[in-house]
């Protein structure tokens, strides 16, 4: 059940999956995605570019929720280019209108290299990019806040490619300053962990120490390691990856026996799923799993031959942080 497609994934493989959505379903008229690959000489920085979309009714609105990853994201919107952190608790936005955002979701540990100093791992930090990307001998500030203007203005023309390039040299320049050898090191260590992790390399029930021994270090050694350069703890990583999975099923086959997920996700017993559920969602799986249910139900209706709804609905992808 932990992506077995994936096997084999090394240091540049994937280090996050794309789950994490809250109640994918209800979701799935309110906003467009396309993710695309970075540059390949900022594979060992950069997971991979996400552009979401949206084009709502006057005075709608939509909200998503995600269940963050151990990501950090360097996002060029409208209202500004801007370094975001791990959030602390769940990450949600509210959509009104039209707009677009490009979004660069960086691997983890990146963000120190990037922004430099353990200050770059507080939880929730956000940034103006302006301020966290420039350096002496990298882009200028005005530099940083062009590009951002430039990739929103291109990802509202349906140019994703164009909206990419606009802060790739940005991210390389910024890159070429920063990277030490030290980082590379601690960075390759971490996506091992990280890659294992989404691969599914170990097995729904695997422990820290499973983790450490991958990379041919103790689960103190793998600790600190973490708590460097990561910001979260490989049990943190575990615990967050099984939830992500157990949502991702739940929202698949909200009638599924809760004993049953709980086993196949990596849990010993239900009460443990569910205690870690709610305190990722702030729900249990059993409310999350009605709340599916509901949302499939609806989005059929509104998919259905009769429906009036508007066309093109079942195309859009839903997205957040992604």
């Amino acid at each position: 059940m932990f992506e077995p497609d994936a096997l084999g994934a090394g240091p540049r493989g994937p280090t996050a999956s794309t789950r994490g959505l809250v109640d994918p379903a209800a979701a799935r008229g309110g906003f467009a995605l396309v993710r695309l690959d970075p540059a390949p000489d900022l594979a060992d920085l950069v997971e991979r570019h996400w552009v979401v979309r949206w084009d709502l009714p006057p005075g709608a609105e939509f909200t998503q929720v995600v269940i963050p990853h151990p990501n950090a994201n360097v996002v060029a919107e409208a209202e500004g280019f801007a370094v975001h952190g791990i959030p602390g608790g769940l990450f949600s936005r509210t959509l009104r209108g039209s707009g677009a955002v490009l979004g660069t979701k960086l691997r983890p540990g990146a963000l120190r290299v990037l922004v430099g100093g353990a200050g770059a791992l507080r939880p929730g930090l956000v940034v103006p990019a302006g301020v966290a990307l420039p350096g002496p001998r990298g882009p200028s500030a005005a530099d940083v806040e062009d590009a951002g203007r430039r990739a929103v203005a291109a990802a509202r023309a349906g140019d994703d490619t164009a909206a990419v390039a606009a802060v790739t040299p940005v991210l390389r320049a910024v890159a070429a300053e920063r990277r030490t050898p030290r980082a590379a090191v601690a960075l390759d260590r971490v996506a091992r962990v990280l890659g294992a992790v989404v691969a599914g390399e170990l097995g729904p029930d695997a422990g820290v120490a499973d983790l450490a021994d991958l990379v041919g270090t103790t689960p103190r050694s793998l600790q600190r390691l973490f708590a460097d350069w990561v910001g979260v703890s490989p049990k943190w990583v575990l615990q967050r990856h099984r939830v992500h999975l157990a949502a991702d099923l739940l929202a698949a086959d909200p009638g599924r026996p809760l004993a049953d997920l709980a086993a196949a996700v990596g849990y010993y017993d239900q009460a443990h799923l569910s205690a870690d559920f709610a305190r990722a969602l702030g729900t249990p799986p059993a409310t999350y799993g009605r709340r599916c249910a509901a949302s499939r139900a609806a989005l059929d209706r509104a998919l259905s031959p009769a429906a009036d709804g508007p066309a093109g609905t079942a195309d859009l992808v839903a997205a957040g942080r992604a």
